[in-house]
């Protein structure tokens, strides 16, 4: 078993540097995800993230969902039904420009934006928790461009 294990992980590693896709035609599953998988990890953080995705982006000052986050919280709910004794922490983040009080609000309005859905789809209330970081916790920190500024709008996902 460990010489299996060993082997995918050299070929995750292997592939990861290579950028390619499954051989098999595995269509948007790469093959680091399969690996993932095949090691018995299919309920780990790294197994949400390449099956799910973990963070969903927001248009400035908003806290709607547009149709690309709906679609990667459908994901995050079917992987969640898949992993009844996992519970989800969603984090609500800001842009550096507004105010902190007003930043916090609008973190918190993304999360439970993010969170409702969820439950929407029937993930039980009790398994998800939201929490505003507002701009005091950036996901990308270099500069103040309009990229940065986008980074920065999202709602993550935390796999508990």
């Amino acid at each position: 078993m460990e010489k299996v294990v060993i082997g995918l992980v050299s070929l995750a590693c292997l592939v990861m540097l290579t950028g390619c896709e499954c051989p098999d035609g595995c269509g948007s599953k790469s093959i680091e995800s399969t690996v993932v998988n095949d090691v018995g990890l299919r309920d780990s953080a790294a197994d949400f993230i390449a099956n799910a995705g973990d963070r969903v982006f927001f248009a400035f000052d908003k806290s709607n969902l547009s149709q690309e986050a709906e679609a990667t919280l459908g994901r995050q709910a079917e992987w969640l039904k898949g992993n009844s004794s996992k519970k989800v922490l969603i984090e609500g983040h800001c842009d550096t420009r507004g105010t902190r009080e007003y930043n916090i609000g609008l973190g918190e309005r993304r999360a439970e934006a993010a969170a409702h859905y969820l439950i929407s789809q029937g993930i039980s209330g009790d398994r998800v928790r939201t929490i505003s970081y507002g701009k005091d916790r950036p996901i990308a920190v270099q500069g103040s461009t309009e990229e940065v500024h986008r980074m920065n709008r999202v709602a993550i996902a935390v796999i508990e």
